[in-house]
């Protein structure tokens, strides 16, 4: 077995470890780096580091420190109930506002799973009280989530964005952006006329205003039953008396929560327009913010989801060694050869969306749009409509219930029967996974081109 497909091995071998046991796959790409780097391609340590992505950790840790504070210090609640306010407790509207909710928090900086876990068990406690199908708030929460992820700030975006640069293609940072909230948008109306959202909107009923408590404190390194736990108990209060009236839901924000709401907003001018290092300027602000209140440091610090880090720079230093190797562009090379251009695009979409589907998806764009490269740089592919194809296809198949998003939904349902919501899920995951690949890749590559 040459070098090449040997390497190649490891990272398949890394995600069904990875899948079949929880070991973080991030530990395991290390070691991979390591053990292939050292004694398959005879790299010197030095060389094994070069691949260690300094500027993504960074970003991920500043971004992910920031996010944390401001659970931290009550503005996603706060946030949360100005939201539902907003819409006067329509019930119909409600399965929106936490589509909308979940993307804004993914588009400014937090992981997908982060924000599910925060916005899935008050989106369920809403669905279990007021007669709400909880597959469609599930889905529209999980939907939302991927939907914000590909903004400029967000995980997946600076992920891409990074990966994409680097590798000298051409980059779009908004088209990928909308390409994503697009799409899963699209999808969310689907799913809101078919499970339901029309005899929301033919009902009278309004719910009260609600206190949304959120489930702060429980680390996404936590099993998910501890998740489930917590959700348990923080689903938002609803008065049943239409006519009652919530003292919190018109509380005014405080100073810390309007800084930190300034500060958001900050991010994202010097990030987007002044080209400042997104890393670097969300440790800033999130510095400023821990001065006004010194005693959440400790606690924002611990809820930095350094699992996720782990595993992105991991395999990133994986990928480092691939690429020093010549195995990137042995398999690029490969892909494009056996068939044409767009048949291989077509592959490399349906192989992210098959195992982000069980595994990690940051993990997935990591390694496998590298090896796009090689037939992106011919020319016959539109790499902008390439990438985003490839971008949706390995993010929206995470309402499948052997991912994060789809196993926190399963695990917040309330009064459902568990198999038959577990079956569901697993059933349109399915779906997702064979149909959105095909039809993105029309759209963003065939069309594109």
């Amino acid at each position: 077995m040459s070098q090449h497909l040997l390497s190649i091995a490891v990272l398949a071998l890394m995600f069904v470890v990875a899948t079949v046991l929880p070991i973080n796959m991030g530990v395991l790409a290390f070691v991979g780096a390591f053990l292939v780097g050292t004694f398959v391609a005879g790299m010197p340590a030095k060389a094994i580091f070069m691949g260690f992505p300094a500027d993504l950790f960074l970003t991920l840790a500043g971004i992910t420190y920031l996010f944390a504070v401001a659970q931290k210090n009550g503005t996603i609640d706060w946030l949360v109930r100005l939201a539902v306010r907003a819409v006067g407790g329509r019930i119909a509207a409600i399965p929106w506002i936490m589509f909308g909710i979940a993307a804004l928090l993914t588009s400014v900086g937090a992981v997908s799973p982060a924000a599910v876990a925060i916005i899935a068990p008050i989106a369920l406690g809403f669905a279990a009280r007021h007669g709400i199908s909880p597959l469609l708030m599930g889905l529209m929460v999980v939907h939302g989530a991927q939907g914000g992820g590909f903004s400029p700030m967000s995980i997946y975006g600076g992920i891409t964005n990074k990966i994409v640069h680097k590798a000298g293609l051409p980059l779009n940072e908004m088209a990928t952006a909308i390409a994503s909230l697009g799409f899963n948008l699209a999808v969310a109306a689907g799913l809101f006329f078919l499970l339901g959202g029309l005899k929301l909107m033919r009902r009278p009923q309004r719910v009260a205003q609600p206190v949304a408590a959120m489930a702060g404190g429980v680390p996404m390194h936590e099993s998910f039953s501890a998740r489930a736990m917590a959700g348990a108990t923080v689903v938002a209060h609803l008065d049943d008396d239409v006519g009652g009236h919530d003292r919190e839901a018109d509380a005014p924000g405080t100073f810390c929560q309007y800084l930190t709401v300034a500060g958001l907003l900050a991010l994202g001018v010097l990030t987007l327009y002044f080209k400042l290092d997104i890393g670097f300027v969300s440790l800033t602000i999130a510095l400023l913010l821990t001065l006004m209140a010194p005693n959440l440091q400790k606690e924002a610090l611990n809820q930095i989801s350094w699992p996720e880090i782990m595993l992105i720079v991991g395999v990133s230093t994986y990928v480092g060694v691939l690429e020093k190797m010549g195995t990137i562009a042995f398999v690029g090379n490969s892909v494009a050869g056996l068939t044409s251009p767009l048949v291989a695009a077509l592959l490399l979409c349906f192989i992210g969306a098959v195992v982000s589907a069980f595994a990690s998806s940051t993990a997935v764009l990591g390694s496998l749009i590298p090896l796009a490269v090689p037939f992106l740089q011919g020319g016959d592919v539109s790499a902008i409509g390439f990438i985003a194809a490839m971008a949706v296809s390995s993010t929206i198949v995470d309402v499948s219930p052997f991912s994060t998003n789809g196993a926190l939904v399963l695990a917040n349902a309330q009064g459902v029967d568990r198999q038959a919501f577990f079956r569901s899920l697993m059933v349109y995951g399915a779906m997702v996974t064979l149909i959105a690949p095909v039809v993105l890749w029309f759209l963003f590559v065939v069309l594109g081109t």
